[in-house]
Formats: structure tokens, C-alpha cells, sequence
């Protein structure tokens, strides 16, 4: 990794008023490398979340570098654990701070680098450096949220959290259950799994039966609280406190639960121009790879939100079976349909993209996407993905 005045040798390009900082955060320390541009860079080491620390390693170095009590602060930092608070409080104090997305910072190729909190936060502020002398895509800086919208988000973050661990409950009690040819006739913590336990459990060893049983306890704790934040969402639609996610579950094929996170990590807080943004963000978009005459394409790049991604799959699977009659499901048989399960699995990440673009345009302009239909109510939407 270079320092930062070998990035922009012989290039005035900075402020002679303005402080640089980048931050490495880590659980226990924070590494904080500031420069005016000019002179050798210095780091520092805070204890994590000491604000107080902060303010005063920025006070020093400004009295170090010349840099007025007006001088701009410039920031940055890696999106990671400790979320958006750091980005608040640093506007609140007049600090011009971004969040930068970290799989976006380049790296040295060689096959064994050097890495370490000082290496990282000089090249943090090496590339700090260049964004700011007009070189806006040296990286990729993060839509922060507001409070509110980050917020929001917590319902349908912690229900996905939940059904993986009430999935992984289910599959436990089943493998324990193989282990001495015992098969349930039904669904692992379904409505006759009580009584098929009470049956079958005196075939068991003693230790593994005490397992099972606490096993269940814990998968039904789990769907308690499943149930505890589906109502909760539906509360809120009923309340017509999230117009939005009331707006998208109207459509066949689309539930509450998938309205809910479209709403609160693509659509509800990112303003995007066209439907290239949108399949960007998504990860649903081409790439390309030309060396010379050779042209490859690599398939969708799978960069964006991973979340939005596999429930955009999904939901191209929903829509075929809830929307058969649309315009979108009508492309798909003709292109797809007749096809080997490959060409399908192609098709159905087509079909996601174009799809995603289609909820879009129905959410900002009011375009009601092409032989959709809608549900008889938004309650109908539990019932489906």
C-alpha cells in the first residue's frame, strides 16, 4: 500500500484549509490517519466509541498543520459493525464524512501482502485523497439512511433471523430423529407433531429424548416470536403507517413479508434514475469480459443487495404461478419455458430483473405492470411468499 503523498505526487489539488481523516474501526481501538494533503501523515489510536478522543486528535493535528478553526474536516470510513451512528455524529459536529462500501477499496494483487490497521487507514486516506481531488469513483460510497428508515428495517431483519433459526430447529430434531430410523409422517412442529412425540418417544434413549424435547422448546420459542413480529407487521399495514408495503401486497403473488423488505432495503429510501440502477443495486446485472478479440459474458455479477437478489428470485417463481396471465409470465413461457431446467434457471434471473423493474415503476409512477392482478385483500397476502 502507498502513502498518501506518493498517491497525488505533484498535484496541488487540496485545500490548504481542509484536515483529511480516515477511520479503522475495530471492536476494541479505533486507528485514525489524518493529513492536510501535504504533510507526512499521522496516526493515532482511541478507544472504540471514545467520541471525546476523537474531537481532541483532530484538535491537535489542526493545530500541527495550520489549519484554522474553519477549516473543513474531511472523513471516511469502511460500512461495517458499527453501522451509521459514527456518520451522524460526525455531521452533528461539522465534519464532512462518507461511508464507503469496503469491498470496493482496492487491494494490492501480489499473492501475499502486508495488512494492518495503520496500512489500512493510510490507504483509507490515500484514497480519500483522490476522491476529493475529482475522482468521484475511486469507490463507492453508501446511501446512508435516516434513523427512521434504518429503524424500520429491524422488523423484517429480525423475522428473516428467525425463520433460519426455526429452520435449522427443524432440520436438528430430524437428523436426531434418523439416527434411529424414526421418520414423522408430517412437519417437524406442525399441528400433529405433539402427538406423534408422545408415541414415539419411549423408543428413544434417555439423553437424546432430554435433547429433542429441549430442542422443541427452543423451536417453539422461536415461532412464538415469529408470530409475535408477523402481527406486529400487520398492525402497522393496518395502522396504514407504511403505505408503500400496503401499495406492493395488493399484487397477486406478493405477501406482506415481501413487501416489507422491498420496500425497506431497495425501494423505500433509494431514489434510482432508470432500470439499469435498479438491476445494479439488485446484482442482476451483466458482466461483461473483453480482452481483445475475446468477449465472455460472466453472468450476473451478483454485487448488490443480497437480500433484495434472492427475493427477486423468489418472487419470479411466485409470479408465475400467481400472475400467469401477465405480460411478464407470458415472455417467460415463450423464451424459456420449453427449455431444459438450465434455460430455466436462466430465464427465471431474467424474468427477477425484469420484474424488479416492474414493481418499481408501480411504486413511483403508479404504472400497474401489464395483466397483473391484484388480491381481494391485503390479509390474502399471508398465505403467500
Amino acid at each position: 500500500m502507498n502513502a498518501p503523498e506518493t498517491a497525488l505526487q505533484a498535484k496541488h489539488t487540496e485545500d490548504p484549509g481542509s484536515l483529511y481523516m480516515a477511520f479503522e474501526l475495530s471492536d476494541k481501538h479505533w486507528q485514525l490517519v489524518l493529513s492536510d494533503g501535504r504533510r507526512r501523515p499521522s496516526c493515532h489510536t482511541v478507544e472504540a466509541g471514545h467520541t471525546k478522543a476523537v474531537l481532541e486528535v483532530i484538535a491537535k493535528v489542526k493545530a500541527r498543520c495550520g489549519v484554522t478553526g474553519t477549516g473543513v474536516v474531511h472523513s471516511c470510513y469502511e460500512a461495517g459493525r458499527d453501522g451509521f451512528w459514527l456518520h451522524r455524529w460526525l455531521r452533528a459536529q461539522g465534519i464532512d464524512n462518507i461511508v464507503v462500501d469496503s469491498a470496493s477499496i482496492e487491494v494490492n494483487r501480489r499473492a501475499r501482502r502486508a495488512k494492518t490497521d495503520r496500512l489500512d487507514g493510510a490507504k483509507l486516506l490515500t484514497m480519500l485523497l483522490r476522491y476529493h481531488a475529482d475522482e468521484p469513483r475511486v469507490w463507492s460510497v453508501v446511501h446512508v439512511p435516516t434513523p427512521q428508515e434504518e429503524d424500520a428495517r429491524r422488523l423484517h431483519r429480525e423475522l428473516l433471523r428467525l425463520e433460519r433459526e426455526r429452520t435449522a430447529h427443524c432440520n436438528r430434531i430430524g437428523s436426531l430423529l434418523v439416527m434411529h430410523n424414526l421418520r414423522p409422517k408430517g412437519r417437524v412442529g406442525g399441528r400433529d407433531w405433539q402427538r406423534w412425540w408422545e408415541r414415539h418417544s419411549v423408543e428413544l434413549p434417555p439423553c437424546l429424548r432430554g435433547e429433542i424435547e429441549r430442542e422443541s422448546t427452543r423451536l417453539a420459542l422461536v415461532k412464538e416470536q415469529i408470530k409475535t413480529v408477523e402481527a406486529a407487521q400487520q398492525r402497522a399495514l393496518a395502522q396504514d403507517a407504511h403505505p408503500s408495503v400496503a401499495q406492493l401486497a395488493r399484487l397477486r403473488g406478493v405477501g406482506v413479508g415481501s413487501a416489507w423488505l422491498l420496500v425497506y432495503e431497495l425501494f423505500g429510501w433509494r431514489r434510482f434514475g432508470n432500470r439499469r440502477q435498479i438491476a445494479g443495486c439488485l446484482g442482476l446485472a451483466g458482466t461483461p469480459y473483453q480482452s481483445g478479440e475475446q468477449r465472455t459474458e460472466q453472468g450476473i455479477n451478483k454485487l448488490g443487495n443480497k437480500r433484495g437478489r434472492w427475493l427477486m428470485v423468489e418472487l419470479a417463481w411466485a409470479h408465475l404461478r400467481y400472475q400467469p396471465h401477465s405480460a411478464l409470465s407470458q415472455w417467460f413461457n415463450q423464451r424459456f419455458a420449453h427449455g431444459g431446467k438450465r434455460l430455466r434457471r436462466v430465464g427465471i434471473v431474467a424474468l427477477a430483473r425484469r420484474l424488479a423493474i416492474a414493481l418499481w415503476r408501480y411504486l413511483e409512477q403508479g404504472v400497474i405492470p401489464n395483466g397483473m392482478r391484484f388480491k381481494a385483500a391485503i390479509g390474502a397476502a399471508a398465505n403467500q411468499i
